[in-house]
């Protein structure tokens, strides 16, 4: 005998004359009285008075039938028969470890209590538990770190945003001519005015760009240390993550320059061929190719950026270089890219929400107080003109305000997107439960969506 609860598939319909629930094998109905005389118990080499099988009074206690060993032993006189019915003491298919081959550690589901009421919950010693996460996890992990964290997350966030915006600021109050874009909104402008507006604000979007760029990539250094501690369920000072991010961030911020090369790459070489036809023949075959080319390779490049979107944390945690830690997102992405895109994306619409119902405000109060008399009909009404430094200082509290609330968001999701893949592909839950000194964690059995 051993002392496993007993076994029984999932589903299966309870014995005739059973009810639902016991353990045991039902006695039959007709059980005879032992206190009668024929059915005392016979000597061996009493003749049996009646034909029927008999159940023998000791039965085992419920839940401790043991299957046979061997062949069935014979029913002769004075020997009970073997418990009717396959399956008794059996396990259920999968060997010992219970259905699906053991998951969840020793005993497999049959350790579970003795029921069948579903694995037991994952460890969690930080924010997310150690097992294949959810969608709606990832999310609350990384607004769980940045509320169960928030001095060293905002602290992180806020110093950011504040110093990029500064630059910002400065350079198109000082350096940058927002004036000449006025003509993009003239009708009577000509084509050379056009073209040098044109030109001016792509120089002004991308200086901005490149500062806040700047500003991205340290952001995310630093949140992907905190993140990838609050994992584990331990704090981490701002001081703490700067010296264990910096070794990185050169590497970080070469492999977003390189990101950003190789889309202007593609983009160009989409939009090539169509250039070409137009210069050639200035016909409309020519726009209408380049309109397609710039499709594709939009296609193109977002295909790739996903692939590469967990360069920037396998950099970060694994100290790899820049053409490593590309080949280790492909690696970790491959064959779950539009999970990976779908998170990013709906990560990316909640960051940029948030974002503008913060901002959108304060633009309008700068457009009120530093619009030149003309308040927000006149800043609508000459988009583009002179901007005043009223304008200026108070849209850019509203942008570092939501920087400092999407910072942490947007990088959060990309580091436990990564923490999840590795999960899913190379069991990273054992090595962060021996980390963070869970004892006895199994394998992860319940995979999020």
């Amino acid at each position: 005998m051993n002392d496993t609860p007993g076994w029984a598939s999932p589903g299966s319909a309870p014995s005739e004359g059973q009810e639902p629930g016991t353990s045991g094998p039902a006695e039959p109905a007709d059980r005879p009285d032992p206190r009668h005389p024929a059915d005392q118990p016979r000597q061996p080499d009493q003749a049996p008075q009646d034909p029927g099988v008999k159940w023998s009074k000791e039965q085992p206690p419920p839940g401790q039938w043991s299957a046979p060993t061997g062949p069935p032993a014979p029913t002769g006189p004075g020997q009970a028969p073997p418990p009717p019915g396959p399956g008794w003491g059996t396990p259920p298919p999968g060997g010992p470890g219970g259905y699906g081959g053991g998951h969840g550690g020793p005993g497999g589901y049959g350790a579970w209590g003795g029921g069948w009421g579903g694995p037991p919950p994952a460890a969690k010693p930080g924010v997310i538990p150690l097992r294949p996460l959810g969608v709606g996890e990832i999310l609350d992990g990384a607004v769980s770190t940045m509320r169960t964290y928030w001095r060293t997350v905002l602290g992180i966030s806020l110093t950011v945003a504040v110093l990029t915006e500064i630059v910002v600021v400065l350079l198109q109050g000082l350096a940058l001519d927002t004036s000449s874009t006025a003509a993009l909104n003239d009708p009577s402008a000509t084509l050379g005015e056009l073209t040098d507006a044109m030109g001016d604000a792509l120089l002004n979007s991308g200086v901005v760009f490149l500062v806040t760029l700047v500003g991205t990539v340290a952001a995310t250094a630093l949140l992907t240390t905190v993140t990838s501690r609050a994992v584990l369920g331990k704090s981490v000072t701002t001081g703490e993550a700067w010296r264990d991010a910096r070794p990185q961030i050169v590497k970080l911020f070469g492999l977003i320059c390189l990101l950003l090369l190789i889309t202007v790459g593609i983009m160009a070489v989409g939009a090539l061929p169509g250039f070409l036809v137009t210069l050639a023949s200035d016909s409309g075959a020519g726009i209408a190719l380049t309109v397609l080319g710039l499709i594709g390779a939009v296609v193109v490049t977002l295909w790739l950026m996903i692939r590469l979107s967990l360069a920037s944390p396998t950099l970060m945690l694994e100290k790899q270089g820049i053409v490593k830690a590309m080949s280790r997102s492909t690696k970790l992405v491959r064959g779950s890219w539009w999970r990976v895109f779908g998170i990013q994306l709906l990560a990316t619409i909640i960051a940029n929400v948030i974002a503008s119902i913060i901002i959108i405000p304060f633009t309008f109060l700068a457009a009120a107080v530093g619009g030149d008399g003309d308040g927000v009909t006149g800043f609508l009404n000459s988009a583009g003109g002179d901007i005043g430094w009223t304008f200026l200082i108070i849209s850019g509290i509203g942008s570092v305000i939501g920087a400092m609330i999407t910072f942490p968001i947007t990088a959060g999701v990309t580091v436990l997107l990564y923490v999840d893949q590795r999960i899913r592909r190379e069991a990273l839950d054992l090595e962060l439960a021996r980390a963070a000194g869970v004892q006895d964690h199994g394998p992860g059995t319940t995979p999020g969506s």
